[in-house]
């Protein structure tokens, strides 16, 4: 999702007062493992890598993303990945007004890309996490409702995504690359998907989300509701309510 960093015009604090931000719930998955080298070997592997808090534990590494945060700044979606010499074990954090089984496959994704790195001398109890990939990908796939599956599928970066996270069954150390070429897919997407919105006589939540994002993009990141509202016939109020759910789940930042 892109940062509104410098988007809504909205007083800090008049949003907080609208906004109700809930606790996220917790869940987590573990695989037995085992460790051919040593823990440091890891850390150095690891430590280097940008995206991540890397550190080391008890003989444990433990690495850490924070995807969004809330109105006060804490941690909203993130995950932590625990691998010590017997199990690798994943906690993350889920989101009330989300997909729980997307944001699942979502951190699937990166914890396999973990993987990949340090596969020759990290091994995870295989079948067990391609039955729990291959029931997270089933999951999904089958709780897609027909109005979602058309805006899913003009996103082909999503659906490559999915045949990728199978592809991992054959091979997890050409996951890393497979999974950076959907990026690439979604700029070429966004495009058709907007002329697709463009037809709609009324829009889902998902999919003024969109719209809002591509607003901001081409507006400096900022966004004047009573034209935004005008350019798409939409009302005014139904505009604000998806400004405050997108905050309320780390899409976008408010402007102090």
């Amino acid at each position: 999702m892109a940062e509104g960093e410098q988007g809504m015009q909205i007083n800090e604090a008049e949003a907080k007062q609208k906004l109700e931000v809930a606790t996220p719930e917790i869940d987590s998955f573990s695989f037995k493992a085992s460790l051919t080298d040593s823990i440091d070997t890891i850390y150095s592997r690891l430590s280097n890598l940008q995206m991540f808090y890397v550190g080391k534990e008890n003989d444990c590494i433990i690495l850490s993303k924070v995807d969004s945060r809330d109105i006060q700044k804490r941690p909203y979606l993130f995950f932590i990945i625990k691998l010590s010499k017997d199990n690798a074990t994943v906690y993350f954090s889920l989101s009330k007004d989300a997909s729980k089984k997307l944001r699942k496959l979502y951190v699937l994704r990166n914890f396999t890309s973990i993987l990949s790195l340090i596969a020759d001398i990290y091994h995870i109890d295989e079948s067990t996490f391609f039955q729990y990939l291959d029931s997270a990908i089933d999951d999904v796939v089958n709780s897609l409702s027909q109005s979602y599956s058309v805006l899913f599928n003009n996103y082909e970066s999503l659906l490559m995504e999915e045949r990728e996270l199978r592809k991992l069954n054959i091979d997890l150390a050409n996951s890393n690359k497979e999974l950076t070429a959907n990026a690439a897919m979604l700029a070429n997407e966004n495009e058709n998907l907007k002329a697709q919105l463009k037809v709609f006589e009324t829009y889902s939540d998902d999919a003024i989300m969109v719209m809002i994002e591509e607003w901001l993009e081409a507006h400096d990141n900022s966004i004047d509701v009573v034209a935004f509202a005008d350019a798409y016939r939409i009302l005014p109020s139904k505009v604000e309510d998806v400004l405050n759910k997108m905050v309320a789940l780390g899409y976008i930042e408010m402007k102090g």
